[in-house]
């Protein structure tokens, strides 16, 4: 059988192909191989680089988002330089320098169920870096409807979360949680703020596991839930099993096509509930009545704000909600959009008719009004 691996590729991949369980047949089986990494942020940077690293012949990256300040604490895949450039742009150029052999192809796109399925179809394993339910939810449906596995891991503060769902062979994600938490109940990381080597854990456990299933070696995280918690430095595992009333891969499951996953966790979406900065911009100039409502933290607040806002941090809006004014409209900010959406959410189901979410928070509105403005 003539080799598929170039004198180059056999010097790059040497450590690998002394490894017994890998070998020859191994790293041609890493070359051949394809992954998908969704989000390239904390979680996807160290996951991308060592799936690079490793030769993973076809490398996807789907992101839709810009690089910011403050990513480079966490996201390694992006330097200084690439602040305020696209991060797949800046992730492309990275994974291309560190490994020239891996066809880097790039998705700039934000998920959703029109296109979920055809962008997942054509990769043999889905690494989930993403960052709120809405998205977790979706590469779980589709993976499970794809039969492709699903590598997912998630991060806070100071601890992480780690699995494989891929039925038949284990649970999915909706085994685990059957329903999101309600808007405004599960801090963002913006809000409650995160390691930043935890990530790198995290992204590079999710690593292994795509390589594994690509070799065919080794246990994987199926019907395991791995915990881990820097602080305390311990690691601890909880059994999972699948549920047969799930309603994706259960015995009789009602979930056979991609849904709404915005207004499925909570978080409508719609151009009717979001504002953009040059429309609130000119609103702002005219003197609208609007209340700007940031929901940001305090120290958030301390480094810039809206003129004219009121603050009232996202773990306080619930009992602050007597005593803003429903007969106004009320515009939600924060840092990027995600916690106002919750925020808008949240006031929504509590009877405030007239609520919008300024689209892409102050970090658009520092590149699109007011390029002075810092974002904490």
């Amino acid at each position: 059988m003539a080799d598929s691996l170039t004198q180059e590729e056999w010097s790059r991949y040497a450590r690998h192909v002394s490894l017994p369980e890998v070998g020859r047949e191994g790293q041609e089986r890493l070359k051949a191989g394809s992954v998908l990494v969704v989000g390239a942020g904390g979680l996807g940077s160290p996951a991308a680089l060592y799936l690079a690293a490793a030769g993973i012949g076809r490398l996807g990256v789907a992101d839709f988002d810009r690089v910011e300040q403050s990513n480079l604490q966490r996201q390694i895949l992006h330097g200084t330089s690439a602040v305020g450039t696209s991060k797949l742009d800046s992730a492309a150029a990275r994974l291309r320098d560190l490994n020239p052999n891996v066809a880097v192809e790039t998705h700039p796109t934000r998920l959703d169920s029109g296109n979920a399925m055809e962008i997942l179809r054509s990769y043999d394993v889905i690494v989930d870096g993403s960052d709120n339910f809405p998205t977790r939810y979706l590469i779980n449906d589709a993976a499970v409807l794809l039969g492709k596995p699903n590598v997912y891991g998630s991060i806070f503060r100071f601890e992480g979360q780690a699995s494989l769902f891929w039925p038949p062979h284990g649970p999915c994600y909706r085994c685990l949680y059957p329903e999101p938490p309600p808007p405004g109940m599960v801090p963002s990381c913006e809000e409650g703020g995160v390691l930043g080597v935890v990530p790198g854990i995290v992204g590079s456990i999710q690593a292994v596991e795509a390589i594994k299933l690509i070799l065919g070696r080794g246990r994987s995280l199926a019907g395991r839930l791995l915990l881990i918690d820097s602080l305390g430095m311990e690691f601890r595992e909880l059994r999972l099993r699948r549920n047969p009333e799930c309603r994706v891969c259960g015995e009789n499951p009602s979930v056979r096509e991609l849904i709404d996953y915005e207004g499925f966790c909570g978080m409508r979406s719609g151009m009717e509930m979001e504002i953009a900065p040059g429309e609130l911009s000119e609103r702002m100039r005219k003197g609208a009545g609007a209340l700007l409502l940031d929901v940001r933290e305090t120290w958030e607040w301390d480094v810039s704000r809206l003129e004219g806002a009121e603050h009232v941090p996202m773990g306080r809006l619930q009992e602050e909600l007597e005593r803003l004014p429903r007969e106004r409209e009320i515009i939600v900010y924060c840092r990027s959009g995600s916690r106002s959406a919750r925020a808008a959410a949240l006031l929504r189901n509590a009877g405030f008719r007239d609520v919008k979410n300024l689209s892409g928070g102050l970090a658009r509105w520092s590149l699109e009004i007011d390029p002075s403005m810092r974002v904490a």
